[in-house]
């Protein structure tokens, strides 16, 4: 018998074992009921209590002495459904609380986070995230900064080939201040160049109240630091903004 759906309700190896050896001997004692799970007396009896506990074992005495038996196999979907509601009013124990705890995130700002990520999947991640975050917001307000490198440039391409694809499609602007030469324009973007024939310099976006940095490694390999707050957001925008104003 497969015995991993008792599992599934919350049954552990020694408490299946138990109901189904009471199932296929029926009333026993406890010493009896150890001597054929080969456990100990005292395990035997606190898995004994836990499966009282959620009705799948009952017990009697006949002649002073303590029986214990499974109750039916049935028993097995009322505690099914039992655990439904409770996932269900658990559920709504989170949308109860969602908003205060969405106001403790918004606190984050108070501490900046950042998050590192490794090699293309990483890059990706961070670049997933600018489009999710600028499709969330009202269309007008769609648009975030760069500075753009040509090394991370292309390691930026490798991780997410359709990337510029897909910010258009979602009607997402953006602005770059080209640190080499070179680059084109694709669409709902304008550039501007820096003019610093730096090839190795690190890549950076500004947008949604976060700043990304993808760069090298020293063996390399493409890295990113993803940081998370308001304040820092604000002031590379407006070091960016002065930036391009002074580059038009």
């Amino acid at each position: 018998m497969d015995t991993t759906i008792l599992r599934k309700i919350g049954l552990n190896d020694k408490e299946v074992k138990i109901y189904l050896k009471l199932l296929e001997y029926g009333a026993i004692s406890v010493r009896g009921l150890a001597e054929i799970s080969e456990l100990n007396r005292g395990t035997t009896y606190d898995v004994l209590k836990r499966l009282q506990e959620i009705g799948l074992v009952s017990y009697y005495y006949q002649e002073k002495k303590q029986r214990f038996v499974a109750e039916e196999p049935e028993k097995l979907l009322e505690i099914l459904k039992s655990r439904e509601l409770e996932i269900k009013d658990v559920k709504n124990g989170i949308l109860d609380i969602i908003p205060e705890l969405k106001s403790i995130q918004d606190k984050k700002d108070l501490r900046p986070v950042s998050k590192l990520y490794d090699n293309r999947a990483g890059i990706k991640t961070i670049l997933d995230d600018l489009l999710s975050s600028m499709h969330s917001l009202p269309e007008g307000e769609r648009e975030y900064h760069i500075y753009s490198s040509t090394e991370a440039s292309a390691d930026i391409y490798k991780a997410y080939p359709t990337f510029t694809k897909e910010r258009v499609k979602r009607k997402i602007r953006v602005k770059s201040i080209s640190l080499a030469e070179g680059g084109n324009l694709h669409g709902l973007d304008d550039r501007r160049w820096l003019g610093t024939n730096k090839n190795s310099a690190t890549f950076i976006l500004i947008y949604a109240g976060k700043c990304a940095f993808i760069s090298r490694d020293s063996e390399g390999n493409p890295v990113g630091v993803l940081i998370e707050n308001q304040m820092i957001h604000e002031t590379q925008k407006m070091i960016f903004q002065k930036l391009w104003e002074y580059l038009k």
